[in-house]
């Protein structure tokens, strides 16, 4: 793994204007709330970004003390292996996972991917997410953005086929995926997915609640289904088979880029598809998770797309497609 190495922690709470609103099943917001790690030995800086989640029971001052409690342990040269350990998955224990693969990276003088041995980024489509809203006000703001070769469409439940059927009008060229939010129900879940496959849309995205997904070994599945709340780490794979045909993995969920990169190996070893995945946040927290580009079949790390503002030195976008970071902004 890597050699301990001692680190004085800063931790902080930002907020970043979104551009508009970001409206999914849960609700809206204007701004993302992000908590930010840094780890600094000598002269060398490590930094890594999270997002708290309230669906998981996360808030950036509870995420903030738990990065505060863990300031002994790294002056005392915790190291990634000994991280997995203290701290369960999460926002909190992916700040610093990918902190300390930063300043490991940079004391060492390598880039991240070489010091952990994973084949490196490289330039990929990244999807652009349509927010939830009526059919009319979703087919307007996918006709904007209709010239991108992947969309990511947030759906709600009820009235589904209706929205799907309209973003498709709007961009009868691209790729689309959707995202429930875990909004269906047993009871539209056909109809939503046929409406989906009718429209020529390639994988759904959680559509039924974490721990009430049963319905999906129960039916013929006409396109491939993608777990998200389902899933948090490689331990909760297995639990996955006969539902589920790919998985979004997010660090703030597998609690860094340690656990992510040990999960998509077990999940291709299980014939999942896999997903990269994001929460709103800026170019600090998309740049770890580049590393899982060369494995993923999607690429969803469009955050910063929807800021008003990234930070410096923030990611290259190119249109849709995302570059690998350069080392003034991460590993």
């Amino acid at each position: 793994m890597s050699s301990p190495i001692t680190s004085d922690l800063t931790a902080r709470i930002e907020r970043w204007p979104i551009a508009g609103a970001f409206t999914i099943s849960r609700g809206a917001k204007t701004e993302a709330v992000v908590v930010v790690a840094e780890l600094r030995s000598g002269s060398h800086l490590g930094r890594g970004e999270c997002v708290p989640y309230a669906r998981y029971g996360e808030t950036p001052e509870a995420t903030l003390a738990a990065l505060e409690a863990m300031r002994a342990p790294l002056a005392a040269g915790l190291d990634r292996a000994g991280l997995q350990a203290a701290m369960p998955p999460g926002a909190a224990r992916n700040a610093l996972d990918c902190a300390l693969i930063d300043l490991e990276a940079k004391v060492g003088g390598r880039r991240a991917w070489e010091l952990l041995g994973s084949p490196p980024p490289r330039p990929a489509v990244t999807a652009y997410t349509i927010s939830l809203g009526t059919p009319e006000t979703m087919a307007e703001a996918t006709a904007k953005a209709a010239s991108r070769p992947l969309l990511k469409i947030k759906l709600g439940g009820d009235g589904d086929d209706a929205r799907i059927a309209a973003v498709r009008r709007a961009a009868p060229n691209a790729e689309l995926i959707v995202d429930a939010n875990e909004a269906w129900t047993p009871d539209n879940l056909v109809q939503n997915l046929k409406a989906c496959a009718d429209a020529g849309v390639t994988l759904v995205e959680q559509p039924l609640p974490a721990g009430r997904d049963d319905a999906l070994s129960e039916i013929s599945r006409p396109i491939a289904v993608c777990a998200d709340e389902s899933v948090h780490d490689h331990a909760s794979l297995a639990a996955l088979r006969g539902r589920y045909d790919a998985v979004n993995i997010k660090l703030d969920k597998t609690g860094g880029l340690t656990e992510a990169l040990a999960m998509a190996e077990a999940a291709q070893a299980l014939g999942l598809q896999i997903m990269v995945g994001c929460m709103v946040a800026t170019s600090l927290a998309m740049a770890p998770a580049t590393l899982l580009t060369p494995v993923a079949r999607f690429v969803d790390l469009d955050g910063p797309l929807l800021l008003a503002r990234d930070r410096d030195d923030g990611l290259r976008y190119d249109g849709s497609t995302v570059y690998p970071p350069e080392p003034a902004l991460w590993g």
